[in-house]
């Protein structure tokens, strides 16, 4: 059945509290998109970010991120608007101060913790002890690792006393006790954070939008994951990296990208069969309905850099786990709902292994109009089984693309999309029509690109670092002008939900 959708992350929601969140506004965008006739709402990963702010490097692969936890959510005599109004979470409604949520959002949210705490958390929320106990899998480690990240004043856990460092129980006891509150604080932002997002999916859900939902492959280095289970990744005997995580150099990058995060021990992996792997992506199906696994092609071959190397240019290939992961996945856990983030340079196998598992990959139309050659990404060579955007988080947005675009690629794009007299305002609804046009059997569509917003709104510039993932979109952007336009676009390319 022919869909589409909208790829908005949650944190470029409307907000009066610096950053998109599960609160009144996420619900108004779910019944926005439903007049509009949408199918689905694609968000990106939604771990509490590190350094870089990045949801790609999260401190859990499992956790949620406090920040999206609505403070309107709460009761009055838990958060007090009073309470919530001495903090600054910055003023510019466009755009996000992680610095001031840093400072300010989870002291805001302490002050919440500690009136439910004092009242009794177990008697307000019979579940809350259930919740604890059913995460403790992931939720014990990343507790106690967020704790004595704070005690340690954020430095990474591989710098904090050996006893510590190294895992080892007994310091592990000494501190959960130490750090008693903080960890109960902790498994309370946890669970409100699950509580709240529940609350919202079942409600997207209810009407007719499916959450597709974003998987990173690699973890970040500095994260609850590595420290509890360095077993899982290729690590030397003081708990450091042997390889990290990139790309090689290309015509993008004269270096490469240099990602950072430790490369897997898929032979660890391979031997008790895949378990936290299938684990992880079991978990993600409690959260969203499809799951986009980025970096697809990290599972037929990576690429591992020296540790220390300052750039990506001297790595090396290995074999992934290959097809093996995804028959032990759907062994266990059934066949789902995936997408495979194919892009970039793809080889023979990579493209079998995408085929074996049948999953969709992505077609990007910003890819498409190079004029020294054909590409796989012009729409007449796209197949069904397929997502068409015009473009992803990684993107420029269409409108400042097409700008920059040189002057041959953008004579080609023109020509093929049949724009000759047409107005430059006219060229992003064109691109849209014909994703929409096309046989793909899902488009999904960057809010932004609907808008047709330039170059300020870019989510994410890769290998970049202090301008991203801060763009937010304008309260009541989402207009009944875009509604109607969204819809009748939808209707006439049969893409509608209905």
């Amino acid at each position: 059945m022919r869909k589409a959708g909208v790829l908005l992350p949650i944190f470029s929601l409307p907000s009066k509290y610096g950053i998109g969140d599960f609160g009144e506004e996420a619900y108004k965008f779910i019944d926005e998109l439903k007049e509009a006739g949408q199918s689905y709402w694609q968000i990106l990963p939604m771990g509490p970010t590190s350094y870089g702010d990045s949801p790609y490097q999260s401190f859990s692969t499992f956790a949620g991120n406090p920040y999206m936890i609505a403070p309107d959510l709460f009761p009055e005599e838990i958060l007090p608007l009073k309470e919530i109004e001495k903090y600054d979470f910055g003023s510019d409604e466009e755009s996000i101060d992680y610095g001031l949520l840093y400072k300010n959002r989870l002291k805001m949210l302490y002050s919440a913790y500690q009136v439910e705490n004092y009242i009794g958390l177990e008697k307000t929320y019979p579940d809350f002890t259930e919740f604890c106990d059913e995460n403790r899998f992931w939720l014990e480690d990343y507790v106690l690792f967020m704790a004595l990240k704070e005690d340690h004043d954020g430095a990474p856990w591989y710098e904090w006393e050996e006893d510590i460092k190294n895992h080892e129980e007994e310091a592990l006891k000494r501190e959960r006790h130490r750090l008693g509150d903080r960890l109960r604080f902790h498994c309370w932002l946890q669970y409100h954070f699950n509580r709240q997002w529940t609350k919202l999916k079942k409600y997207a859900n209810e009407n007719g939008i499916e959450i597709i939902g974003d998987i990173p492959i690699y973890v970040a280095f500095d994260s609850s994951d590595v420290w509890g289970n360095p077993e899982l990744f290729q690590m030397d005997e003081e708990r450091r990296p042997k390889w990290v995580a990139g790309v090689p150099p290309d015509g993008f990058s004269a270096t490469g990208q240099l990602w950072g995060n430790p490369v897997y021990d898929w032979e660890y992996h391979r031997r008790t069969s895949y378990a936290w792997w299938i684990k992880r992506v079991e978990y993600s199906f409690k959260l969203v309905d499809v799951l986009r696994i980025d970096h697809f092609r990290g599972f037929d071959e990576f690429y591992c850099i020296p540790s220390g190397d300052k750039t990506a240019e001297f790595g090396h290939w290995e074999k992934g786990p290959g097809i093996d992961l995804f028959k032990a996945m759907e062994n266990k856990i059934g066949k789902r709902k995936i997408i495979a983030e194919d892009l970039g340079f793809l080889t023979d196998t990579v493209i079998k292994l995408v085929s074996d598992t049948g999953y969709p990959g992505m077609k990007i139309l910003e890819f498409a109009f190079d004029s020294r050659e054909e590409s796989d990404y012009l729409p007449h060579r796209w197949e069904k089984n397929c997502i068409a955007y015009t473009g992803t988080h990684d993107n420029q947005t269409f409108a400042a693309w097409f700008d920059e675009l040189s002057d041959e690629d953008r004579e080609m794009a023109i020509d093929y999309m049949g724009l000759k007299g047409r107005d430059e305002a006219e060229w992003n609804e064109y691109a849209i029509r014909m994703a929409f046009a096309s046989v793909a059997d899902t488009v999904i569509i960057p809010f932004q690109d609907w808008k047709g917003l330039g170059a300020f709104a870019r989510i994410n510039e890769p290998s970049t670092l202090g301008k991203n993932w801060m763009w937010r979109m304008k309260k009541d952007s989402f207009d009944e002008e875009l509604i109607k336009k969204m819809s009748d676009i939808t209707k006439l390319y049969r893409r509608t939900a209905v």
